[in-house]
């Protein structure tokens, strides 16, 4: 698979999100979207993250960004994770890999010398007409909303 970029059109999906609520890409055509890849609820790199997103959460929504975020737990986990750090965007549980897969972040990973598949966490910026403005593949988890805000600004 090649790897998104920059002009790209944002592959589609349906998926449950934290709600067990069916969503689309589709369903936010018309609409900025940062559609954030990360690899696990509750861990440190991850909580930073969508936490900075919480933070910022207003500020993206100024700028007429909507906020989904990614990964491969499930609904309950990501309910868990929703509750316990008050976020207030979608979180999309791609259990079946299918949304990972498409956007190529799926990717092997190493740690400790061991390899395994794992999700590379990656944020992509789509614009309205569901077509990739922007994709930051070094995120950094504790200003990963003004990554994207400087991009956009």
């Amino acid at each position: 698979m090649a790897t998104l970029k920059a002009g790209d059109k944002a592959p589609d999906f349906t998926a449950k999100d934290q709600n067990g609520k069916e969503v689309s890409l589709a369903d936010h055509r018309g609409k900025k979207i940062i559609l954030y890849f990360y690899p696990k609820d509750d861990t440190p790199g991850c909580t930073a993250e969508s936490c900075d997103f919480r933070d910022n959460y207003q500020s993206l929504l100024k700028e007429g960004y909507d906020v989904i975020g990614v990964s491969v737990d499930d609904e309950k986990s990501h309910k868990k994770f929703e509750t316990k750090y008050s976020l207030p965007f979608t979180l999309i549980a791609d259990t079946d890999h299918s949304i990972v897969e498409a956007y190529d972040v799926w990717k092997e990973k190493n740690m400790y010398g061991k390899k395994y598949m794992g999700t590379a966490r990656t944020t992509f910026v789509i614009n309205g007409d569901g077509i990739i403005d922007h994709v930051i593949d070094k995120v950094d988890t504790k200003a990963s909303s003004q990554q994207v805000l400087d991009l956009v600004k």
